[in-house]
């Protein structure tokens, strides 16, 4: 038997995420993320709508935060965004998926958050803008449960809803998606091999905005529940 690990730092804890009718949890290994997905959206960000390849980017798996967590109003901006989107979580992968096999290999589904510095401070705008610093910070990948395939099946359709304080803000249905559940699996197994414990949030609709300290956040899909989280103090008012 292999002798457990002695680490030199303390090993960061395995982020999970519970399983809706299990007493066992999903271990995240890695967040794959699908920007500018809805047409909407993609006008209302000032883009043109045509299909181009998708946009894709990760965070790091230490950002998920929980259903009825706090999300800390991060430093280095005064614009800070959410933006709703389903979340596919996978059983297994590999590379080069098939699409007509991309569904077999999908545990199942939730609701996330792809929260966002829309505006980055002391930091050049522009076609070299930073995007990982808009997107990859701490605690930026809110997660709701994951619902099994056996319960939900593979969701095509179905409204997909974000309120803040009580009002609507995205308001949009999961069939408006570009790029859709089985190309994006296929197209991301194409340079990454996806593996069991991967997260892929699919995109958001347009209605995105800013939040400020004190906002609650509740997401909504058919069929998936909901996922709130708050908006906490700023990591600097904090410190």
């Amino acid at each position: 038997m292999k002798p457990e690990a002695t680490f030199a730092v303390p090993a960061p804890e395995q982020p999970s995420l519970p399983v809706v009718g299990s007493d066992k949890r999903f271990p995240v290994r890695r967040i794959y993320c699908i920007g500018r997905n809805y047409v909407a959206h993609v006008r209302e960000m000032g883009g043109d709508e045509t299909r181009d390849f998708p946009l894709v980017f990760q965070k790091p798996r230490d950002c998920v935060v929980q259903d009825g967590g706090t999300v800390p109003y991060p430093p280095k901006t005064n614009d800070f965004h959410f933006e709703l989107e389903l979340m596919v979580v996978m059983k297994s992968g590999g590379y080069d998926i098939p699409e007509a096999e991309a569904l077999s290999h999908v545990f199942g589904y939730g609701i996330c958050l792809d929260m966002t510095r829309r505006t980055l401070l002391d930091t050049a705008e522009g076609p070299r803008s930073p995007w990982e610093l808009k997107k990859s910070f701490d605690l930026s990948a809110p997660c709701g449960p994951v619902y099994p395939v056996e319960q939900v099946g593979h969701p095509a359709t179905g409204r997909i809803k974000l309120e803040v304080d009580g009002k609507a803000h995205q308001d949009s249905d999961l069939g408006l998606m570009i790029w859709r559940t089985p190309e994006i699996i296929s197209t991301l197994s194409r340079y990454y091999s996806l593996e069991p414990g991967d997260v892929i949030m699919t995109g958001t609709p347009d209605g995105v905005g800013p939040v400020t300290e004190g906002n609650v956040l509740v997401g909504s899909i058919d069929n998936l529940g909901t996922l709130t989280v708050t908006i906490g103090a700023s990591v600097k008012a904090a410190a």
